[in-house]
């Protein structure tokens, strides 16, 4: 448990953790590769380690020197039966883009994850595995892990997701690599796109059209050397600590500023939001940025449609930046998050409604009204905060546990070591 009280100023520098979506992809990638693949600024939260221990248990050898990870990639066929069970933790991410890859190989596996997981949705992933050929089924028909995956000869197919996911569209372009033709994946909006760029930095030939993106097996992917930029999604706490703490000027540096990712940052200059990039550059086909950020007078926006999948991960926080913001802001079109780790539509409007806020929770996302004169602020007081074992819930009620009388207390803090180790004493030190 955390116990956390009003503070004000925050002040420094800091280096947010590396970007977990680029970390998974790296070791996947780097486990199908020709050679060794390099990774510098690997996130080693728990997530990305199951990912790790998934690829060993199908004899990869993946080591970690001088903070620098080593994958010995053998090949797209190189992977071998596991006689476990492939364990996928607490990660979505890991269960659902490695399906698309054990869809194609030539024996079965079976994937499980902690109790969380085992309740999130798979029908998502299942049914176009299941149009390209795949064996894939939930071992207690419920379309939940564990999952039992024979490896099959897949066919390609043109598939309309009927949402914007990442995690689907890489899990059908993954499976797509060992697909007779080109497989192709059609999004209602774009979601993010670190499986495209990273494929053809691995030699992969990919092509994206609007929302559409295709794939055409190749014969070979051949190592690379990643540079894994800081992880805009755990940016975000402190861009919101720094807009909305008093006093607060944060250079939060090297974060991924891919414009799949980065809706956060457009949802804050519609509020009004001092945030500055400086030093913007581009590593490993990646565009990356230090972003200072201070204090800043917010008003209410809407946030809704395409928008959406750019931020989905960042909508707890920002649900917090706007109890802080004079009107009303209205977050839709935001369903997902009621498959995440937990409930967030329920557990933020919970949670923010125990500390003081006026926020109404809608069936795909909020309504939060503020009204404060200019020389008023916006009061929270604390309260005991459950997370539901959600990593994003507990740093999102940190930031407000230190924009609130009284005392906030996390109940079940340990959980942001899935995509933070170290969140609570970064805090602490500014």
């Amino acid at each position: 448990m955390k116990v956390f009280t009003r503070r004000s100023r925050l002040k420094g520098t800091l280096t947010v953790p590396g970007d977990k979506s680029i970390s998974h992809r790296a070791i996947m990638f780097g486990a199908l590769a020709e050679g060794t693949t390099t990774v510098h600024g690997f996130l080693k939260g728990a997530d990305c380690l199951s990912t790790i221990d998934c690829f060993r248990r199908m004899g990869i050898s993946i080591e970690e020197k001088e903070g620098t990870i080593y994958v010995h990639g053998r090949g797209l066929h190189g992977l071998n039966e596991s006689i476990q069970i492939l364990d996928v933790g607490n990660s979505g991410t890991t269960t659902r883009l490695i399906s698309g890859i054990l869809a194609g190989q030539s024996f079965p596996s079976v994937l499980s994850g902690d109790a969380s997981l085992n309740t999130r949705p798979m029908k998502r992933i299942m049914v176009p595995l299941s149009m390209m050929g795949a064996d894939i089924r939930s071992c207690k028909d419920n379309d939940c892990a564990p999952l039992i995956i024979r490896g099959k000869e897949l066919h390609a197919i043109h598939y309309n997701s009927p949402v914007a996911s990442a995690q689907v569209k890489s899990c059908v372009l993954l499976a797509g690599l060992y697909a007779e033709g080109e497989t192709s994946v059609t999004e209602p909006a774009l979601s993010r796109d670190h499986t495209e760029r990273m494929l053809r930095s691995f030699g992969a030939k990919i092509r994206s059209e609007g929302n559409t993106c295709t794939i055409t097996p190749p014969q070979t992917l051949y190592a690379q050397h990643i540079e894994v930029p800081g992880d805009i999604s755990s940016a975000a706490f402190f861009i919101v600590a720094g807009l909305i703490t008093p006093g607060s000027e944060i250079l939060i540096q090297n974060v991924g500023i891919n414009p799949t990712r980065a809706g956060i940052l457009q949802v804050c200059r519609n509020m009004g939001a001092d945030i500055t990039l400086e030093n913007e550059r581009e590593e490993g086909g990646e565009p990356v940025a230090d972003l200072l950020v201070r204090r800043s007078e917010l008003h209410g926006t809407i946030i809704e449609g395409d928008i959406i999948p750019t931020l989905i991960d960042e909508l707890p926080v920002i649900a917090l930046m706007a109890c802080f913001a004079d009107g009303e802001t209205i977050i839709r079109d935001a369903h997902e998050l009621r498959v995440k780790e937990s409930d967030r539509i329920d557990i933020v409007s919970r949670n923010l409604h125990a500390m003081g806020a006026d926020i109404i929770p809608t069936d795909d996302g909020f309504l939060i009204n503020t009204t404060f004169g200019k020389e008023e602020i916006p009061v929270l007081h604390g309260a005991d905060i459950e997370c539901c074992l959600d990593h994003r819930i507990a740093m999102t009620f940190s930031i407000a546990g230190i924009n609130a009388d009284g005392e906030t207390r996390i109940l079940d803090s340990s959980c942001v070591d899935v995509s933070y180790p170290g969140f609570f004493e970064e805090l602490e030190r500014l």
